[in-house]
């Protein structure tokens, strides 16, 4: 009998004990709770590409490991661990994925899905923590006053890592956009983690938030649906876990309450992604025009965030060397490299930068900044609020950046 094979997980080391094991997890967020596998464990898993037998993993283990015969009822418990906690392309995990699209299909709002994980849920608990980012060391180092304004800013660019890491960064352009008035509506680009085939996800869900609900601007979703060649909600339930709007959306909501609403965009694959160039592809132009006649017809009532983080560098992202000195400056200085192009409002000029090493420090956010540097309007030159990176607790490093247009 053939064995259904591994879905896309996240690996990572865990100790314990001393001794190191295996973490897997789902990207896509269908299944919620993480999965510690020993590493023999795991090697199994990694012979499951739904072409093999039993016996065939036992016979192609064997070849790699010095004729050692692991025996088939050890690769059918591993078999039957991983399916149960839905990490295989099976009858049960497609099960499992459609009660989890029923179920959010039927709610009216997409959830507050990391408060309580990633922030606190309680409000006067997660004001505390909000201002504490604006106070810790490498912040603006001031708690925002949100003042009457004239203004408002074009495009915000910030980090969607998670605040206990970058919440310094997250700091210094929250506090800019403090300066400036509430916008009506904001454009928001996000980034589609778990890289759905479709370039752009919209969804019309309101977003909740522990500060109040915030409004979907249901009249733009709908008229940019209507350029799309595909169907921008076939992978809606991306929206669900992504954290990358969620985060923004939490700062829009400490700053301003609910007073402006939201057009929440994920980015999703470009295409082929080492050879793709979103300039020549006329389904993202189409989308992309469309939502710069909108910022163009909006003029000062509308504002452009992109949650957006750049390398990731080290073991935890399958690179073979461990984190010094001269890997951070590396990257630091291919990171200048292409925010230079940014600065600028150069879209195509900051997508060629990032890919003319085939995207080698895995920016995640190529996309998304490509799109919200190529909505903006008459683009004048950025400001670099901050830059900086954090160390990924399992080995390697995440850069940031804030930028202000």
């Amino acid at each position: 009998m053939i064995l259904p094979a591994l879905r896309g997980i996240d690996a990572f080391p865990v100790e314990l004990d001393g001794e190191v094991f295996i973490g897997v997890r789902d990207p896509e967020g269908i299944v919620e709770h993480q999965l510690v596998m020993s590493q023999a464990a795991f090697v199994i898993a990694s012979f499951l590409n739904g072409q093999r037998d039993a016996r065939t993993i036992q016979f192609e283990l064997a070849r790699q490991f010095q004729g050692q015969l692991i025996p088939e009822d050890q690769i059918l418990s591993v078999v039957e661990t991983l399916d149960k906690h839905g990490f295989l392309n099976s009858d049960k995990f497609q099960q499992i994925r459609q009660q989890v699209r029923e179920e959010y299909a039927t709610k009216p709002v997409r959830s507050a899905y990391l408060a309580g994980k990633s922030y606190p849920e309680d409000l006067a608990e997660l004001k505390v923590f909000i201002e504490a980012q604006f106070l810790r060391e490498g912040s603006c180092g001031k708690i925002p006053e949100v003042k009457s304004a004239k203004k408002t800013l074009r495009c915000l660019i910030a980090p969607h890592i998670d605040l206990h890491r970058g919440g310094h960064s997250y700091g210094w352009a929250y506090s800019h956009l403090s300066k400036f008035q509430c916008p009506e509506t904001v454009l928001i680009f996000g980034v589609a983690h778990a890289a759905p085939p479709s370039p752009f996800i919209l969804t019309r869900k309101n977003f909740e938030t522990p500060f109040g609900m915030i409004q979907a601007d249901l009249e733009s979703i709908d008229r940019l649906a209507k350029v799309c060649k595909w169907d921008p909600f076939e992978y809606e339930l991306t929206h669900r876990n992504e954290h990358s709007i969620e985060f923004q959306v939490l700062m829009l909501s400490y700053l301003f309450g609910t007073r402006c609403r939201i057009i929440p965009v994920l980015c999703g694959m470009f295409g082929d992604e080492l050879h793709g160039d979103p300039e020549t592809n006329d389904d993202i132009q189409a989308f992309l025009s469309e939502c710069r006649r909108l910022l163009e017809e909006r003029g000062d009532s509308m504002l452009v965030i992109c949650g957006a983080d750049f390398a990731h560098v080290g073991q935890r992202f399958g690179d073979p060397f461990d984190i010094e000195h001269g890997i951070i400056s590396d990257v630091e200085s291919r990171d200048r490299e292409d925010l230079k192009h940014a600065l600028a409002g150069n879209a195509d000029a900051f997508f060629k930068s990032v890919m003319k090493d085939a995207n080698k420090r895995r920016v995640c956010s190529l996309n998304n900044i490509y799109s919200a540097l190529k909505v903006i309007p008459n683009p004048k030159p950025g400001e670099l609020l901050h830059y900086g990176y954090a160390h990924d607790p399992m080995g390697g490093i995440v850069s940031f950046a804030s930028l202000a247009f």
